[in-house]
């Protein structure tokens, strides 16, 4: 982790000097600035990726999409998957940190649920190995859904819809409605979340017009000033874990002190403050920012990680370049039917609205 560090750290340093500084002045060599760029990044395909050890199918899908919209997933009957990963807000919930069971309010950021399939692992901290475990997550925290693997099988199994879209879905299965195939589900539906043909898409397969003047000039700062370092791949970012503060810590309005991010998971020293390095892609839709959710303004957040991550002070018109390069991250946001989910049966678990060390329900 520290040589990962060291090395951002040297390539923000020595691409980030005069030598830089003096390029940016100059006139962007086109071909010259795709070669840099198809080195560092990848567009998003337009075939569908498969999770491992889980194909997908479309009954599959279509009843993971049931799920990720399926309220009653939650004791309150209240919250679904949805309700944190919006897809109609560009796969977040646009606070600080999200509003779970009986007003609670989460520890960190909801990330976008767009292109999550292609990350590293899943959470901030990375304590999800694949979507399939991230699925699971949620629906079990007391401060989110606030439900347990029992509870979410008594609501499914009340409902004979849901009985037959499982046996469909999980063909030759002894058992299929089970927990795992709950997430599986899940997973299989949110592997197709996917945002390809960003205009930065297009400009890596060669289309140079693509990107105005501006957005190459954001793109040539982004890539030479040490951005890339941490945010580059498929995802532009979400591929590794670095501190928040490689040169300077923001201060605890932006990184709260009590939250030491993956050593939660390692319990390794020199992974406190780490953090899974957040995709990039869609970005200008994905407000607030970072883990904390403490920064509104996408200029903002540009300006700190230069001061933070590479130790540099950007001037106003190169702010204002990265940010239009960003803009450029945005993709077809996925067209998504709401579905019409099975009516509850007398003998489905009614809702438990009351919150934690409350007397009385929150209503």
């Amino acid at each position: 982790m520290r040589q990962k560090l060291a090395w951002a750290l040297a390539a923000a340093i020595v691409i980030g000097g005069p030598a830089a500084a003096q390029n940016n002045s100059q006139t962007i060599d086109d071909e010259a600035l795709r070669a840099d760029a198809t080195s560092m990044f990848k567009p998003i395909p337009t075939v569908q990726p498969a999770p491992a050890n889980n194909p997908i199918t479309r009954d599959k899908a279509e009843l993971g999409k049931m799920l990720f919209f399926e309220p009653r997933l939650s004791s309150s009957h209240l919250l679904s998957c949805n309700t944190c990963h919006n897809l109609g807000m560009g796969g977040v919930d646009g606070l600080e940190t999200s509003v779970g069971h009986g007003w609670q309010s989460g520890p960190r950021n909801a990330p976008t649920v767009y292109n999550a399939f292609f990350n590293i692992a899943q959470f901030w901290d990375g304590r999800a190995q694949d979507l399939r475990e991230q699925a699971k997550g949620p629906i079990q925290a007391a401060v989110e859904m606030n439900a347990t693997p029992d509870r979410v099988l008594a609501v499914l199994n009340s409902m004979p819809e849901y009985r037959k879209l499982f046996e469909r879905a999980f063909p030759g299965e002894e058992e299929t409605l089970t927990f795992d195939n709950v997430a599986k589900a899940i997973e299989a539906f949110e592997a197709t979340l996917i945002t390809p043909g960003a205009h930065f898409d297009q400009y890596l397969e060669g289309n140079l017009a693509a990107l105005n003047g501006t957005e190459k000039k954001g793109l040539r700062l982004f890539i030479d000033r040490g951005c890339a370092s941490c945010h580059n791949g498929i995802n532009v970012g979400g591929g590794e874990y670095y501190a928040f503060g490689v040169v300077e810590q923001p201060g605890a309005e932006i990184l709260p002190p009590d939250d030491k991010g993956r050593f939660a998971v390692t319990e390794t020293a020199s992974d406190e403050y780490v953090f899974r390095a957040p995709s990039l892609r869609n970005v200008a839709l994905t407000a607030p920012y970072f883990h904390s959710g403490r920064v509104w303004d996408l200029k903002q957040a540009v300006e700190i990680m230069s001061t933070s991550q590479l130790g540099t002070e950007l001037q106003a018109d190169e702010v204002e370049a990265i940010v239009a390069f960003l803009h450029t991250l945005t993709g077809e946001q996925p067209d998504v039917t709401y579905p019409m989910l099975p009516a509850s049966t007398p003998t489905t678990p009614r809702p438990v609205l009351m919150a934690p060390n409350t007397a009385q329900g929150a209503q």
